[in-house]
């Protein structure tokens, strides 16, 4: 008998079309429309135009109407948007894979947690926690080698490109406006999280690491102590967001964390960006990276197709939905939920306030 297929609505397409193509190429799922809502910017409806003409399906300019024709959505606006979105389809019983940063106010992630346990709904936070590296690292940790785990450690910089560099306005310049920046950004290939609302690397990116965290030490953070700056890039000084921060966790447990986030500009990188996880146990420790070699210098000037070298095979988008597609088949979990995402939330909310205030601040629960 064949596997059920489910159909996906994609809840606007404005920031990064990755997450809806994802879903596109798993086979146990089928787009069968975009929808937004009527009164959004031309420049909304002109992308979520576009990605329907690609995907030869419809785009319709009302949520509720096309909410009913459908088993999920897939939530990829503007990234204040996400969990109005998602607790709209969550009311209408839809279940929800939805892109990261779930929220920039904790108050909003609280309310989708409650929209999705109320409505019992699944929920799919977009994560990276299926790469190999991230595999190979849980299944270490739970065969024992290295012993219990008592610290771990992340390296998460991004070497792509976030516009002018710090320094660059002239004394006659306007400040950088973020919309726009980030309209231009996707409009030239370099990456932006499109929205109204200037957001730091710690808020867009932070899921990432904080997640990897979350999935392999498995107890809640308790205390976090932070330092927040922009250092490279000038829209993050125009718009008084962070574009480098440095973060430091208590677990419950009695685990101690750390975290080095940062986008560190248009370095030629062969890979994204240096992404390594550093996990201390009893018994031994373990290093792990998204690419090799282990150990090289970058030159921030170097042509970027010199000493590209290969990443591990990546089957990450697919394996997520596949967790997705096994969490609707038979009533479970996802890896990362509504919840998890809400409390990686909480530690980025903390850090921020320990990063204004210089003082160790206690996570929110």
């Amino acid at each position: 008998m064949p596997e059920h297929v489910y159909r996906a609505l994609v809840l606007s397409v404005v920031k990064h079309d990755y997450l809806p193509n994802a879903v596109a190429s798993h086979p146990r799922f089928q787009l069968v429309a975009v929808a937004d809502d009527p009164d959004r910017p031309d420049w909304t409806h002109e992308r979520n135009q576009l990605f329907a003409d690609q995907h030869d399906i419809p785009y319709r300019r009302d949520v509720e109407a096309a909410l009913p024709d459908c088993d999920l959505v897939v939530v990829s606006p503007e990234a204040e948007r996400h969990c109005d979105l998602a607790q709209r389809a969550a009311r209408a019983g839809k279940h929800i894979v939805v892109d990261k940063p779930l929220s920039p106010r904790l108050a909003e992630c609280d309310a989708l947690v409650a929209a999705v346990a109320e409505n019992q709904v699944k929920c799919l936070v977009w994560n990276r926690n299926f790469l190999p590296s991230l595999v190979k690292a849980r299944e270490t940790l739970e065969s024992g080698a290295i012993g219990t785990l008592q610290a771990i450690h992340c390296d998460f910089y991004f070497s792509k490109d976030a516009g002018p560099p710090k320094g660059s306005r002239g004394p006659g310049d306007p400040p950088i406006n973020w919309l726009e920046r980030q309209l231009e950004a996707h409009a030239d290939g370099s990456d932006g999280g499109v929205g109204t609302e200037p957001l730091g690397e710690l808020q867009i990116e932070g899921i990432y690491p904080l997640a990897y965290i979350h999935m392999l030490i498995n107890s809640p953070v308790e205390r976090v102590f932070a330092r927040t700056t922009a250092h490279f890039h000038q829209a993050n000084v125009d718009n008084n967001v962070d574009d480098l921060a440095t973060v430091t966790l208590e677990m419950a447990n009695g685990c101690v964390g750390s975290l080095s986030i940062g986008r560190i500009g248009a370095a030629a990188h062969p890979d994204i960006g240096e992404i390594k996880l550093h996990l201390l146990g009893s018994e031994g420790s373990l290093v792990i990276s998204e690419a090799r070699p282990e150990v090289a210098v970058y030159a921030r000037h170097q042509p970027p197709a010199e000493f590209r070298h290969r990443r591990i095979a990546d089957e990450n988008n697919y394996l997520l939905m596949q967790n997705f597609a096994e969490a609707l088949d038979h009533d479970k979990d996802t890896i990362l939920n509504a919840r998890g995402a809400r409390d990686i939330a909480a530690t980025v909310q903390a850090a921020l306030e320990s990063a204004r205030s210089g003082t160790v601040i206690e996570t929110t629960r």
